[in-house]
Parts: structure tokens; sequence; C-alpha cells
């Protein structure tokens, strides 16, 4: 008679019992560096300040403090774009949206809207938009620059003002833009905005977060922000 071997842990349940790779543990891969999450959180909250305050006479010192620093802003990331790393750079941007002429011959000679690489046309989408966010302030900024220093009468005053309208509503369609496709890839797309990480298996998109830079670009606003309250 033989007596018979337990069956080993591993054996029975080798899922449970064997340990998880670091791909599974990790499950998440940096996509987006720290100055450019400063970058784009800082420029929001400037924008949707600006745009509270420009009614107010009592804080057009904050209003006028806002839409410098985003111009700022905007000039640093010009030179991010130039100087940073390869995912940042505005030539990544101007790429994708040279695919665009390719995607819509594509779209003629598709046979079924399955055979349709709508990823692509989603892509193209959301940089279009991330194009036109980035450029549109300047018209935003020159003309609140101009209206400041009383450069032009009251048409002036107008530009300014139906420039700040349609940069809203270019804020209220990327808003859009990134709520359906998060509904679309069941992703949230926003987060990497704030984490600086996607969700998924796969490379990093960023070698280092270049927090040094990113803390020089805040201190750089906190150091502005307090000499016009001292000024």
């Amino acid at each position: 008679m033989t007596t018979a071997t337990p069956s080993s842990p591993d054996r029975i349940f080798p899922a449970v019992v064997k340990p998880l790779s670091h791909a599974a543990r990790a499950a998440t891969r940096k996509v987006i560096d720290a100055p450019t999450r400063i970058f784009h959180w800082g420029f929001t909250l400037c924008f949707l300040g600006a745009y509270i305050t420009s009614e107010s006479e009592k804080l057009r010192l904050v209003h006028v403090t806002l839409g410098y620093t985003m111009a700022g802003l905007f000039a640093f990331r010009i030179i991010w774009g130039l100087v940073g790393p390869r995912h940042v750079r505005l030539g990544l941007l101007w790429r994708k949206l040279t695919g665009a002429p390719d995607w819509f011959k594509s779209l003629k000679r598709a046979r079924s809207p399955s055979a349709i690489n709508w990823r692509q046309g989603q892509n193209l989408l959301m940089s279009a938009a991330v194009v036109a966010l980035l450029f549109a302030v300047i018209p935003v900024t020159l003309t609140g620059y101009a209206s400041l220093n009383d450069w032009g009468g009251k048409w002036l005053k107008q530009i300014h003002e139906g420039a700040g309208e349609f940069y809203l509503w270019l804020v209220i369609g990327h808003l859009t833009l990134i709520a359906l496709l998060s509904v679309l890839r069941r992703k949230n797309q926003a987060m990497p905005m704030l984490t600086g990480k996607m969700e998924g298996v796969g490379p990093d998109l960023i070698r280092k977060d270049h927090r040094i830079i990113a803390g020089c670009l805040v201190a750089t606003i906190a150091g502005w922000w307090l000499s016009q309250m001292l000024a």
C-alpha cells in the first residue's frame, strides 16, 4: 500500500501562490513629466482665475498678474517643446497633425466603419485641441497687454473679451473631448496629467521626471506673484 503524497500548494493554486510579475504589479507606465504637468495646471488655473476676475476693478491686479503668468507659461512651453524630452517636443505634435491628410484619405478607402483607424482620428483631434489651446493664448495676452496700456479704444477691449470667450469655448471643447475619450477607451484620460502615469503595462515614455525644473517653474511663478503683491 502506497501512501499518497500531499500535493504542494503551488501545484493546486499556481496563480495564487506564485508572485506576480513586476509588470503585473506595476500596471502603470510613466507618460508625462513634472514640468509639463505644472505647466498644464498652472495654465488652466491662471486662465480660470483671469476669466473670473475679468469684470472686477478691485481684482484688476489679480487679473493682470494671471495674464502675465499665462504669457510666461506659454514662453516656457515653447522653450520646453524645443529643448525638452522627445515626448514633449512641439515637432511631435506637428508630426501627428501632418498625418491628418492621410487619415482623411483612409476614410474614403475604408469599406466599413470597422476598417477605419478611429484611434488615430481621436489622437489627431486631441493634438489639434492642444495646439489650438496653446497658440490661442497669443491674441488673448497681446490684446490684454494693449488694453492695459490704453493702446486702443473700446474696440480693442472688445476684441480682448471676445478672444477670452473664444478661449473658454476651446477649454470646454477640450474637456468634452477628454470625457468622451475616457468613455470610449475606458480609461481616465485626465489622470496622467495629475499623476504622470497611465494605466496599463508597457514601456515608460519618460526616463526622468525633471522635478528640479518643475520646482524652479513653481518657484518662479510664486516669486512673480509675490513681487506683484508687494509692488
